[in-house]
C-alpha cells in the first residue's frame, strides 16, 4: 500500500519572497511525515524557489524555452528546495532520497508526460522515501516546459497503483464561493465558479488545474492544509475528497 503526498510550495515556502523557506509550515508537515511508517512518496511544489525563476525566464507548463541557462536556473532553485526538504526529513529519521524529474521525465509533442517510475518503486521496496519536486523537463518541440508537482502526483499514483493520494495546500480544502470547505467534489462544474488561480506567482494553474487533474485520477484524492497532514497519513479524510463520478 503506497501513499503519495504532495506538499504545496505555498505551505513549505514564503511564496512571495524569493527562495525563502516557511519554517513553521515545513516543520509542521515534515513532523507528520516523520511519524508515518508506511510506504510513502513525497512530492513538493516550487513556491518561492521554482515559480519566480520560471516566471522570470518565461517558461510554464504550456510555454517552453530553449534557453539552457533559464532551464538550469529553474532546476537549480528546485534542487535547493529539495535538498532542504530531504535534509530536514533525515533529521526526523526518514530515509529520504531525492529524485529529480529533469533527469528522468519528458513530454511528447502533445504534452503527454513520460515519467519512468521503476526507480521510485525500487526505492520504496528498499525502505527509502523518494522525494520528487516540480521541475523543468525536456518537451518535444518546446525545449523545456514546467512539470508541476500535481502532474507528478498523477503519474506516480497511476504507475505505483497508490492507495492514498493527498495534497497539502495553504487552505483547508477546496473552498466554495462563501469560503467554506467543499467536503466532496465529483464534477468540476460544481466548483468551477469558486476555484481559480493562485494569488502568488504560480506558473502551473492554481486550484482549478489541481481539481481537474485529480478528477481524472482513479484513486480518490484529498486536499487539506498543513494541520491535517497527520490526520491524512493516519487514514483520515480531512479537507476535500475529490473523486470522479462512477459511470456504473
Amino acid at each position: 500500500m503506497t501513499t503519495v503526498l504532495k506538499l504545496g510550495g505555498s505551505v513549505i515556502t514564503a511564496k512571495d519572497d524569493l527562495e525563502t523557506v516557511d519554517d513553521e509550515g515545513m516543520e509542521t508537515v515534515l513532523d507528520a511525515v516523520g511519524a508515518f511508517e508506511g510506504d510513502l512518496v513525497v512530492v513538493h511544489g516550487g513556491g518561492s524557489f521554482g515559480h519566480h525563476h520560471a516566471a522570470e525566464h518565461g517558461v510554464s507548463s504550456t510555454s517552453g524555452i530553449h534557453d539552457a541557462a533559464g532551464a538550469v536556473a529553474v532546476h537549480g532553485a528546485m534542487k535547493r528546495l529539495n535538498d532542504e526538504v530531504v535534509t530536514r526529513l533525515h533529521e526526523r529519521g526518514v530515509g529520504a532520497v531525492p529524485v529529480h524529474p529533469l533527469s528522468a521525465a519528458s513530454r511528447a509533442a502533445d504534452g503527454a508526460l513520460a515519467l519512468p517510475t521503476a526507480q521510485v518503486g525500487t526505492m520504496l521496496g528498499e525502505g527509502f522515501t523518494p522525494v520528487l519536486h516540480g521541475d523543468v523537463v525536456a518537451h518535444e518541440g518546446e525545449g523545456v516546459t514546467v512539470v508541476s508537482g500535481d502532474d507528478l502526483v498523477i503519474a506516480l499514483a497511476r504507475s505505483l497503483d497508490a492507495t492514498r493520494v493527498g495534497l497539502c495546500s495553504a487552505v483547508p480544502g477546496v473552498l466554495d464561493v462563501d469560503g467554506e470547505v467543499v467536503t466532496r467534489i465529483d464534477r468540476f462544474d460544481d466548483v468551477a465558479r469558486a476555484v481559480g488561480g493562485s494569488d502568488a506567482t504560480d506558473v502551473t494553474g492554481g486550484m482549478a488545474a489541481k481539481v481537474r487533474k485529480l478528477l481524472a485520477l482513479d484513486t480518490p484524492a484529498h486536499v487539506f492544509d498543513a494541520s491535517s497532514v497527520g490526520e491524512f497519513l493516519d487514514g483520515g479524510e480531512p479537507g476535500t475528497r475529490i473523486e470522479h463520478e462512477s459511470e456504473s
